[in-house]
């Protein structure tokens, strides 16, 4: 087929070949189910399709897109506009009479463009619905949209349950193709999000095809017609427990603490908190969680076998092993097939498990072991966590003031619920907005560190407090812009001479 100077197929049989003409079909079909949910009402609201080729690299494939100022319940496969790859109108749909005005291309063309280019979207969906208009209007100075615990953020890309999500919001214009800077600087600051939210006007919303567009733009106005719901109910939806909304807070974010909560101001909104030797003795990891891991991993092996969980995490196991063994790694031993029997393989993955532990290694495979023991012993009560007696307040004091608390241990994320879920002064996780391990990066890396900023979608690294134990770590979260600050406990390892880190002694001094 025929390429234009761009790369896209432009020959004028391609333009009216099938692949074009079923894209087009499927842009008049989604516009007529969006106005049944009241996104397009007006003449408002636009979609716009990449026109998927196997035989063209995905940059160069053209891109349908939907007309402005035209009923979006009654177009038709001829109304929309084919465009390349850099956004050059290739084709454009004829006139038609009276009533109709001249055919012209959303004015959202540009905008869409900068989510096709930044993100190598499939499909972008700009929607009008007024639940997506009025979160960005709870609070004027918001820059961003939060929202926590939440069933319908598993459809969210890259989400889960337990994870946050933060949506930017930018500033309205008279004219939508004078969005698109701000758009593109709104991508690229928040590097996991999969929407920009315009206040006042409505979303944009990109997926890698139409069906993960369209998945996702459901749940977005699911969330958003949320919020403004727990919002008329004077409940907070930006917090894990959605409890009652502070006196004079608004929306969670930028200007979303009121002055009433002035005291707590000078606190980045951010608050990362390290476990070990930091809200919880050394001793208890050390004395309690561990032995209790070394004494029930066959036994664990043994009864859970298998199910789907344990032969999930023997199938790490083996990866790490098969590596360890390559590098020639001390400790390490074969595991047999499961041919040769449940028994040897079990005792060869225990053999390799205790060499691990023996060398404190903060690997996934060994985490995540770890963590589904201790489940069973929370589960069992055979086990509960340990948290200082300063931890509980300070938590509930950073979540009522609106600060987002958060966790980043070497244990996995799962542990890490269990432990705050379990303490010795009750359910603590209603306090934490999510959870970070070492799938992110080693903790004493500064690109682990840059990944959480990027995750949390802050404008500013320094907009994060790092509280941890471990010189190390205080080095590499410093060096990737956070604040930071050194827990002294006791049973923790001495600090250099001349660290220059600041220190506490209690979450009090905090």
């Amino acid at each position: 087929m025929a390429l234009n100077e761009g790369g896209s197929a432009a020959s004028q049989a391609y333009l009216e070949g099938k692949a074009v003409c079923d894209t087009k079909r499927l842009i008049a079909e989604l516009c007529r189910h969006f106005y049944t949910l009241g996104w397009v009402y007006g003449t408002g609201g636009s979609v716009a399709l990449r026109v998927h080729d196997d035989s063209l690299p995905r940059s160069h494939q053209l891109i349908a897109m939907s007309p402005s100022g035209v009923q979006k319940e009654r177009m038709e496969p001829e109304d929309m506009y084919l465009l390349s790859e850099r956004g050059k109108v290739l084709s454009a749909p004829p006139p038609k009479p009276y009533p109709h005005k001249a055919p012209k291309c959303t004015d959202s063309a540009d905008v869409f463009m900068k989510a096709f280019e930044m993100r190598n979207a499939g499909a972008v969906i700009h929607s009008h619905g007024i639940e997506s208009c009025l979160v960005t209007m709870l609070n004027p100075s918001a820059k961003e949209f939060r929202i926590a615990h939440m069933e319908m953020i598993k459809g969210i890309q890259g989400h889960g349950y337990y994870d946050e999500l933060v949506i930017p919001i930018i500033e309205n214009t008279a004219h939508e193709r004078q969005l698109t800077e701000s758009l593109a600087e709104a991508i690229e600051g928040y590097p996991r999000t999969t929407a920009v939210l315009v206040r006042n006007h409505g979303v944009y919303i990109w997926g890698d095809a139409w069906i993960s567009a369209k998945t996702q733009a459901e749940c977005y106005h699911y969330l958003f017609d949320a919020a403004v719901k727990l919002y008329q109910l004077g409940l907070d939806w930006s917090t894990p427990d959605h409890g009652p909304l502070q006196n004079g807070k608004t929306l969670s974010g930028y200007g979303g603490i009121s002055k009433s909560l002035k005291a707590t101001d000078s606190l980045p909104r951010c608050i990362l908190l390290d476990i070990e030797g930091t809200t919880t003795p050394i001793s208890f990891v050390t004395n309690v969680l561990f032995p209790y891991a070394w004494d029930n991993v066959e036994s664990h092996l043994s009864t859970t076998f298998e199910t789907a969980e344990t032969q999930d995490d023997i199938r790490l196991l083996r990866a790490q092993i098969e590596d360890d063994l390559e590098k020639g790694v001390q400790g390490a031993v074969p595991v047999p097939s499961d041919e040769e029997g449940k028994e040897k393989v079990i005792a060869a993955l225990v053999a390799n498990i205790e060499a691990m532990i023996r060398a404190d290694r903060k690997i996934t495979s060994l985490k995540q072991l770890q963590g589904h023991i201790w489940s069973s012993g929370f589960s069992k009560k055979e086990l509960k966590g340990v948290v200082f007696d300063d931890v509980p307040l300070a938590l509930e004091k950073w979540h009522a003031s609106g600060h987002n608390v958060y966790i980043y241990s070497s244990g996995s994320r799962l542990a890490q619920r269990l432990l705050f879920g379990n303490t010795n002064h009750g359910d603590l996780r209603k306090h934490l907005s999510g959870y970070f391990d070492t799938a992110v990066g080693n903790k004493k890396e500064t690109c682990s560190y840059v990944e959480i900023f990027e995750s949390l979608g802050v404008d500013q690294p320094s907009e994060i407090l790092f509280l941890t134990d471990v010189y190390q770590e205080a080095v590499a979260a410093k060096q990737a812009g956070f604040q930071v600050t050194i827990s002294v406990r006791p049973g923790n390892a001495p600090l250099p001479e001349n660290h220059c880190f600041k220190t506490i002694r209690s979450f009090a001094e905090i």
